[in-house]
C-alpha cells in the first residue's frame, strides 16, 4: 500500500500539511518567545533588537521539538478529516482498502517525522539551548540575578579543609559557572571564608574566580579582581555533574551515561531523556493513531465538535503523562527506561484497540 499510488498520495498529504504546521507553529513560538525575551532583558544594557532576535532563534528548536508531539496529532486529525470530507477515504473504502492499508502512509509518515526530530532536530535544540544560556548569561554579567536554573551544590576536599561550591547558572557543560559561592570549612566543620564571584572557571587543578568579593568571620570583605581556588575536581566529572539533558545531543547520550556510570553518578536523568527520544517515534505513531481514531467516521459535511475535541483531550492526557512519569524517571522513583516507555505502549495499544473495534466490531 504504502508503495502504490494512493499510498504516495496519502504519504505526500501527510508530509505537506506537517511542513505547513511546523511553518505556522514556528513563526508564532517565534514572535511569542522573542516578545518575552524582550520583555526580560530590554532594561539590560547590552540588550538589543538584533541580539533578542538571535537568542530567539538559537532557543526555537528546543522549543519546537516539545510541540511536535501535538503537531502530529493536529496533523493526523486534519489529514484524515480532509480526505473524509472530500470523501476520498470513502471511495478507498469502496475499493477495499482497510483501514490499517489506508492509515500505514500516515504512521509511516509520522514515525519518519519522530526519527528526525530525534536525530536531526533534537542535536540543533541542544547546541541552541547552549548558545543561548551563554549569550543570556554575558548579557546580565551579574551575580545577583536569580536564574530559573536549579544547580546542584557540589563539595571539593583538598586535604586542609572542605569547600562547598554552588552557581545560579551553569555553561559549558558545567565547567564555566555563574553567580558562584565558594563556602571554605576547616577540619572541625567551622565556616572560614566564603568567596562570591561574578564567574568561575574549571582550569587544570584550579578554579579561576573573577570579580571576587571575599569575606572572613570579623573581617572586612575584600574585593579581587580574580582568585585561584585548588582542586581536584576533574573536568569530565564536573561536567557529568552538573550538565543539563536537554543541553545534550542523542548521540552524546550513551556515552555520557558511561562516563556518569564510572565516577558512580546518578545517570536517571540522562537515561530519561535518552530512552524519551529513542521512543519519540513511536509516540507520534500514537498520536497519529489517536487521530485516526475521531477522524476516520465519515461526516457529510463536518466532524462532530465533541469527537474532535475529545480526541484533542486524549492527545493532551498522553503527553500531560508522558511529561509527568518522565519527571519520576528523572527523579529516580520510576526507572527510565519504564517511565518512558510504558506510556508509549499503552498509547499505542489504546490507539489501535479503538481502531480495531470501530472498524472491525
Amino acid at each position: 500500500m504504502i508503495f502504490g499510488t494512493l499510498g504516495r498520495y496519502f504519504f505526500g498529504r501527510y508530509i505537506v500539511t506537517t511542513f505547513w504546521f511546523f511553518l505556522g507553529v514556528v513563526s508564532i513560538v517565534y514572535l511569542v518567545d522573542f516578545s518575552e525575551n524582550a520583555g526580560r532583558l530590554s532594561g539590560l544594557p547590552g540588550y538589543t533588537v538584533s541580539l533578542g532576535l538571535v537568542m530567539t532563534a538559537v532557543r526555537l528548536p528546543l522549543i519546537l521539538q516539545q510541540t511536535v508531539p501535538f503537531i502530529a496529532l493536529f496533523v493526523g486529525m486534519t489529514v484524515l478529516i480532509a480526505l473524509n470530507r472530500r470523501r476520498e477515504l470513502v471511495i478507498a473504502r469502496a475499493a477495499g482498502i482497510s483501514v490499517w492499508q489506508f492509515m500505514t502512509p500516515f504512521v509511516v509518515g509520522a514515525f519518519c517525522v519522530g526519527l528526525l526530530t530525534t536525530l536531526a532536530l533534537n542535536p540543533i535544540a541542544a547546541w541552541g539551548q547552549r548558545q543561548a544560556e551563554t549569550m543570556e548569561a554575558d548579557l546580565r554579567g551579574d551575580p545577583s540575578y536569580h536564574n530559573r536554573l536549579s544547580v546542584p551544590w557540589l563539595r571539593q576536599s583538598n586535604g586542609k579543609d572542605d569547600t562547598i561550591i554552588g552557581a545560579k547558572a551553569i555553561l559549558d557543560n558545567g565547567t564555566t559557572l555563574m553567580g558562584v559561592v565558594f563556602i571554605h570549612f576547616d577540619s572541625q566543620g567551622n565556616i572560614i571564608s566564603r568567596q562570591d564571584a561574578q564567574s568561575a572557571k574549571l582550569e587544570d587543578g584550579y578554579w579561576l574566580l573573577n570579580n571576587v568579593v571575599e569575606r572572613r568571620p570579623g573581617e572586612i570583605p575584600d574585593h579581587k579582581s580574580s582568585v585561584q581556588v585548588r582542586t581536584n575536581l576533574k573536568q569530565d566529572f564536573v561536567s557529568q555533574r552538573l550538565a543539563q539533558p536537554e543541553t545534550i545531543a542523542f548521540y552524546d547520550l550513551s556515552n555520557r551515561i558511561k562516563v556518569a556510570r564510572s565516577f558512580g553518578i546518578s545517570t536517571n536523568a540522562l537515561e530519561t531523556q535518552f530512552y524519551s527520544l529513542a521512543s519519540q517515534p513511536l509516540l507520534l505513531v500514537a498520536m497519529t493513531l489517536i487521530a485516526a481514531t475521531v477522524s476516520l467516521k465519515f461526516s457529510r459535511f463536518n466532524q462532530s465538535r465533541s469527537v474532535i475535541l475529545g480526541g484533542i483531550l486524549s492527545g493532551f492526557v498522553l503527553y500531560v503523562v508522558t511529561v509527568l512519569v518522565k519527571a519520576f524517571g528523572s527523579s529516580g522513583v520510576v526507572p527510565p527506561f519504564v517511565a518512558t516507555w510504558v506510556p508509549v505502549i499503552v498509547a499505542l495499544a489504546f490507539g489501535a484497540t479503538i481502531l480495531l473495534h470501530q472498524e472491525d466490531g
